[in-house]
């Protein structure tokens, strides 16, 4: 019987779909880390120094076995560090501070807004040839990013908590351009374990200089820790990757919108949080327009292997990125 074409390997689908669930799932598990005690950096910190040694025994793995060879080039380990201490760490800090003053669902659908500030980046950079589907795509984001932040009502807003998870996905945004230039030859395991090392070397600095890391909090919280780290960090890449090299890039890339959903159906189960019928049309607006700026031909930066938006989505080579890689 002939195989199953890229786009429709049901295996493949099922692989991008658990991937998305995955990510979804971490702004859940961040939640109950606080609620343990649990501070950000601390979080941060136990999240990416957890994830890094899983990510290099992985590589460690897979070059012993010849699956892929690990031979990074100076530029790319530089590369990885920088991106993970700077641009991952900014996206990673924002959204995991975003959470701890606005609801999940919010924070979720806010950072979703990511793939459409890269269009607007590649465009501005000349690296995207505006079309009439790419004006529409961002006619309807916007209009859904606004729907979401004023359907529930202005006055009921936290404006830090909003200004922080917009900031993560313009980091987040801004991460995934820098990297579409940078490290483009690096394995995505490998990048991936050079990413997390520099956000975990990053947050450790951090929390150092302010007193903020508390091991104590950390061994209270260590099963969300290592559910944030293994199941919505290492575990969502891996099967993020494995998926796109079943469906391709631009249908795993369609498939990855479910991310949100999982985490605003979550927050609504534990937390009873609720959107109004205003911003659920905000949200599908925002949702299809990722869909529609991943249908058809079209040239846009490469996605990083992902590694979280938090992202509730951080990160591989995908038309437009989506899914937090927070």
């Amino acid at each position: 019987m002939p195989a199953p074409s890229p786009s429709s390997d049901p295996r493949g689908l099922a692989l991008v779909l658990g991937s998305a669930t995955a990510f979804g799932g971490m702004a859940v598990f961040a939640k109950e880390a606080y609620a343990t005690g649990l501070g950000v950096l601390s979080l941060l910190e136990a999240r990416f120094v957890c994830a890094a040694l899983v990510f290099w025994l992985v590589v460690a793995v897979r070059h012993r076995r010849g699956t892929a060879r690990f031979a990074p080039s100076r530029a790319t380990v530089q590369a990885g560090l920088l991106l993970g201490a700077v641009g991952y760490a900014a996206q990673s800090g924002l959204y995991f501070g975003a959470l701890t003053r606005i609801d999940a669902s919010l924070v979720a659908l806010l950072l979703y807004l990511h793939p459409v500030i890269v269009v607007l980046g590649a465009l501005a950079t000349g690296r995207e040839t505006p079309g009439a589907r790419t004006w529409a795509a961002l006619g309807a984001a916007s209009t859904g990013g606004i729907l979401v932040l004023l359907g529930g009502g202005v006055g009921d807003l936290d404006g830090l908590g909003v200004t922080m998870a917009v900031g993560a996905a313009l980091a987040y945004a801004t991460y995934i351009l820098c990297t579409d230039r940078a490290a483009t030859d690096a394995e995505p395991f490998a990048l991936s374990a050079f990413i997390t090392t520099g956000a975990a070397l990053s947050f450790g600095v951090a929390g150092l200089a302010s007193g903020e890391l508390d091991p104590g909090a950390m061994i209270g919280a260590a099963g969300w820790i290592v559910a944030i780290a293994l199941v919505s960090t290492v575990g969502a890449v891996t099967l993020f990757l494995a998926g796109m090299a079943r469906v391709g890039p631009s249908r795993a890339s369609i498939v990855s919108t479910f991310e949100p959903v999982v985490t605003v159906g979550l927050a609504m189960a534990i937390y009873g949080e609720a959107l109004t019928a205003v911003q659920l049309a905000g949200a599908l607006l925002v949702l299809s327009a990722v869909v529609v700026l991943n249908l058809g031909p079209r040239r846009a930066p490469a996605q990083p292997a992902r590694t979280e938006p938090d992202a509730p989505h951080e990160p591989t080579p995908a038309p437009v990125p989506v899914g937090a890689t927070a």
